[in-house]
């Protein structure tokens, strides 16, 4: 099993077998994402994913999950990717779920029809990233997909009967911005009702653009009261049915759990002690992307 360049996945996907079907993002433009940047998008070789996924059915031949790497895998054509899928059924019997991460416009693109199709053949999660409901914020961070178009991918992939998780980017809207971006991004996630929403912690890396910006002073990034509010917001607002919710990615100052129809109150709880106890918060060190 080879890998060429940083390979990341969701925190969900910790125990799946990582096979990676892309190189980089066919995108790679946000101003704030540093992980593709020195590696130019391209569809893997066929030959060496199938050989890729007949080591790994030797090694790991129990494997209940994968995940299909990089960026946005699903902008393949949907043949090739259902050839990847079949693959997958025939090398691992106990495979219960292929996840993947996804643009807006990979899903847009796909007809309901393509879509249901993948499903049938295994693939069960796309991971997204709103990351703002603002479209203000977009537009500046250079994302792809307007809030609507996200709005309307999410909703498509749930109706194909694929799984959908989202997320937000705590502090993309600087200081300023701050709360207009906590109560769109709500907005937006109410209506695409995912089955899991994350919301990350922006983290300047340098060597982005928006790091350039913020050594110019263009950019604030707000400090942990200014995120901690923002968060409040976001949990307030946000009008979901049976989501889960969490917040354990290591970019974040406090990890929450739990089902945010049922449970609002009692996150909402934990972050105003938050603002008591700063203690809770985790320190800087041990924060990370």
């Amino acid at each position: 099993m080879r890998y060429r360049g940083l390979v990341i996945r969701p925190p969900s996907e910790a125990e799946s077998y990582i096979l990676q079907v892309t190189y980089g993002c066919s995108h790679n433009a946000c101003t704030f994402c540093p992980t593709y940047k020195g590696t130019s998008f391209r569809l893997r070789p066929l030959e060496e994913i199938e050989e890729d996924i007949s080591a790994a059915s030797r090694i790991i031949p129990h494997a209940r999950r994968v995940f299909l790497a990089d960026g946005n895998a699903l902008c393949m054509p949907t043949e090739r990717l259902e050839h990847v899928l079949r693959m997958l059924r025939e090398a691992f019997p106990g495979l219960e779920r292929v996840g993947i991460y996804a643009n807006g416009r990979d899903i847009n693109r796909k007809s309901r029809e393509e879509l249901r199709g993948l499903a049938e053949l295994g693939l069960g999660i796309v991971y997204l990233g709103l990351e703002s409901g603002d479209d203000l914020v977009l537009r500046r961070v250079r994302k792809q997909d307007t809030s609507e178009e996200m709005v309307e991918a999410v909703l498509k992939a749930r109706e194909c009967g694929l799984k959908a998780s989202v997320i937000v980017l705590l502090g993309l809207a600087g200081r300023e911005g701050s709360l207009r971006h906590a109560r769109l991004s709500a907005e937006a996630v109410s209506r695409m009702n995912p089955d899991y929403l994350s919301a990350l912690t922006l983290m300047l890396v340098p060597g982005t653009p928006l790091y350039g910006e913020w050594e110019k002073g263009e950019f604030e990034m707000p400090d942990q009261k200014g995120l901690l509010e923002e968060l409040r917001e976001f949990i307030s607002t946000c009008r979901l049915e049976g989501c889960v919710f969490r917040t354990n990615h290591a970019s974040n100052y406090l990890p929450l759990k739990g089902i945010l129809s049922r449970d609002r109150d009692k996150l909402l709880q934990v972050i105003d002690r938050a603002f008591r106890r700063p203690e809770m918060l985790r320190p800087e060190f041990m924060r990370g992307l």
